[in-house]
Formats: C-alpha cells, structure tokens, sequence
C-alpha cells in the first residue's frame, strides 16, 4: 500500500510540475490524494473550450490537473464553442395550467375592446357631469323675497373656520340673485373689505367712526364694484384700539344697533340682508355684532377641533341671549372646507347634523383652490370665477337660506 501510494505521489509531482518545495499546501495536497482509495479521472483529451483551457493553465491545482494518468478513463466528449448553440423554443402548450405570470391575450381583437375604460366612468368626469347639473339647476331657480330686512351675524370664536370667506362669497352669493345686501366689516384686519374691493386704508371713513365717534351709517358705506346690490361698510386698523376705547362709553354694547336701526329707518331702500363679520373673539365688537343683529350664522369647518369651539359659543349666545338681545337665534349652521375624501370630513358633518338637524343646511363648502384665489385679486369667488364648485355650493346656500326664511314664514302664517 504504501508503495502504491509512493508511486501515485511521484506521478503526481510529475504530471503537475511543480517543484516539490515550493509550496507547503501543494505538497499537503498531494500526499492527501496519493493516501486517498478515490481514483480520480483522467482528463485525457483537452477541451476545446477557450474559456476552460485557460482556466486550467492560470490554475495548476485544478481537477482536471489532478487526474491519474495511469488509470483507465472514460472516453469525454468534447463540446466546441466556435459556434453560437440554437436556443430551443419553448413548448406552447394549450392547457389551462399554464404559468402564473402568463397572460391572456383575448383572441377576438372586439371582445378586447370591452375592458377599455370609460372616460366618463373616472371621478373627475362624474364630478364634472354634477357640477354642471347644479349649474343648470341654479339658472332655472328663482327666488322670492320676502320684503323684510335680515340681519345675520357670522360668527365663531375660532379663528380660520372661513368666517369673513363664508360672509363676503354669501353676500356676492344674494345679490346675484338680486337681493341687496349690506357688509358690516368688524374685524379690525379688513379681509372683508379686501374681497370687497372696498379701500380700508387709515384715514378712510370706517366702523370704527360709528363706533366711537357717533358717525351715521350712510356716511361710510360704499358700494362694492361688482354689483350695486352689494354694499359695505369697511373696516380699518383703528378699529383694533376700539373695545379699549369702548370700555368707557355709554351703552357700549348697542353702539352698532343703535346706528344700524337709525340707517335702516332712513335709508330710501333698505336691504334684504344685513352680514355682520365679527373678529375670532368674544371681545366687545363681537358683543356689538350679536346686540345688533336677529339671527347667527355659524360656520363650522368638518374638524375635531369645530366641534370645541361650537358649544363653546352657544354658551356665549344663550349669555347675550339673557342679559342682551332675547329674540337673538342661531337660524344657520354651515359646512365649510368639507373635504368629502376624508373620513373625518364626514363624522364631523354627521355629528353637527345629528345635534343642529334643523339649522345645519344640505348644502356644504368644499375645499377650492378658487376660494382661496379670489381674495388675492380683491374679488369675491362669485365674480373671481363663479362657475367653480366653491362659487356653485356658495350659490346654493343663498338659495337654500331664503328658500328656508320663505318656508318658515308660510308656516307661520299657516298656523
């Protein structure tokens, strides 16, 4: 045995001659094939492969390298490179078990035509088809007035809920179905008349010249450029120092009440509707506003945090109510910036129906880049771009807010 293993160990050296010093490893590895029962076999016939020949030459240790020569081998078949191999299509197979990543074509190029989309199946065509439709029922409404002179404060003390967005886009919203409309700016900021088109710069004749300075109503009201339905009394940056000078003066809660009852009483045509803008606060221009005025308009924007400040200003209502103005009411509620994509749009909206089933009315404000353009080109959305959805659903809350005055006084006079 070991002079088998001797000679197969000298075999080696000299099949792969290499010097037998050279390296440790090489020799470790040669007594362990020459020790080892497994022939290996003989690469006999070198491989046409360039590839593979010049595998063998960089590495001397290779299998084939390590073949006996004296053992009989088997006959190898050489596979020749020099020409590309034809790949062999696959089997098409007509069976129903095919690959789960094959898909089927439709045979008949007709029935393939059914699964192209519609365009007016997609979100934005149906929107656009409801949005017409509102805009022609809008054109075919008339409305009735009752003759009588309405006025509304809008109010919440939360601020960005669209308080003076909800009053000037409702103002333009009435005259343009030809009601005259009167704008009282309370808000010391003037955003109101800004939408207006109104100038409010410091040295023009404001609110706060009523308020303080005794000023008659006539004498400050202007007329809005867009209609000559829509008028306004403006607002400027004095009547930020106004509740502070208030403090002192007689009867300083009926200030606005008192003017506006003597404008009304001798001005030629009265208006139909009075809106009052009233700052985000519950200051003395706020209590001015709900002294002054026979009914609230609320706008709740559909966010957790409306819902806070709502019956935080019911409690307000009912305190003017008791110590200030008894026929004072809360006669509408409005959505603003609904956002119908979202859940919590929706569950605020539910929640305010279910409370207020009466004064929250169908119509909502959404979301509308228009809306929020308007202003910057001192314009209202009703004259900005009043075909948009925000002008549309502001068109149709004034509709809906004197169709309501008109039903509830046919019942009253009913009964």
């Amino acid at each position: 045995m070991k002079q088998q293993s001797a000679e197969k160990k000298h075999r080696l050296w000299d099949r792969w001659k290499v010097p037998r010093t050279e390296n440790p490893m090489t020799e470790s590895l040669v007594d362990a094939v020459a020790e080892s029962p497994v022939e290996l076999e003989a690469d006999s016939s070198r491989q046409s492969d360039p590839v593979a020949a010049e595998s063998t030459q960089s590495h001397p240790l290779s299998t084939a390298e390590m073949t006996d020569p004296g053992v009989p081998q088997q006959e190898s078949v050489a596979v020749t490179t020099d020409e590309p191999q034809p790949v062999p299509e696959p089997e098409r197979s007509d069976s129903p078990n095919r690959s789960a990543f094959h898909v089927e074509q439709p045979q008949d190029t007709t029935a393939g035509a059914s699964f192209q989309p519609s365009i007016g199946d997609s979100p934005i065509a149906r929107e656009l088809a409801n949005l017409t439709a509102r805009q022609r029922m809008l054109e075919q409404t008339t409305v009735q007035l009752s003759g009588r002179t309405r006025i509304i404060t809008v109010s919440n003390q939360k601020g960005g809920v669209g308080k003076t967005t909800t009053a000037v886009n409702l103002a333009a919203a009435l005259a343009s179905v030809g009601a005259r409309v009167l704008v009282i700016d309370l808000d010391p900021q003037g955003n109101a008349s800004t939408a207006l088109g109104i100038p409010h710069t410091a040295d023009t004749p404001s609110v706060y010249d009523v308020l303080i300075d005794e000023f008659p109503l006539a004498d400050i009201i202007q007329t809005s450029p867009e209609s000559e339905l829509l008028t306004c009394a403006p607002s400027t940056i004095h009547l930020a120092g106004a509740e502070i000078e208030l403090v002192s003066q007689v009867a300083r809660e009926h200030r606005l009440r008192t003017a506006l009852e003597n404008h009304l009483e001798t001005v030629e045509q009265k208006p139909d509707f009075v809106l009052i803008d009233c700052p985000p606060s519950l200051g003395l221009l706020t209590i001015n506003a709900f002294t002054a005025a026979d009914e609230v308009l609320i706008p709740i924007q559909c966010e957790y945090y409306a819902l806070e400040g709502l019956s935080q200003l019911l409690g307000n209502v009912q305190m003017i109510q008791k110590h200030l103005n008894q026929r004072l009411r809360i006669s509408t509620i409005v959505l603003t910036m609904f956002d119908g994509r979202t859940r919590l749009a929706q569950q605020v909206a539910e929640e305010v129906r279910a409370h207020f089933t009466d004064e929250v009315l169908e119509t909502v404000i959404p979301r509308s880049v228009r809306v929020s353009e308007a202003p910057s080109f001192g314009q209202t959305v009703i004259a900005y771009d009043g075909q948009s959805a925000g002008a549309v659903a502001y068109r149709e809350a004034a509709v809906e807010i004197i169709s309501r005055d008109n039903a509830a006084a046919a019942k009253e006079g009913g009964a």
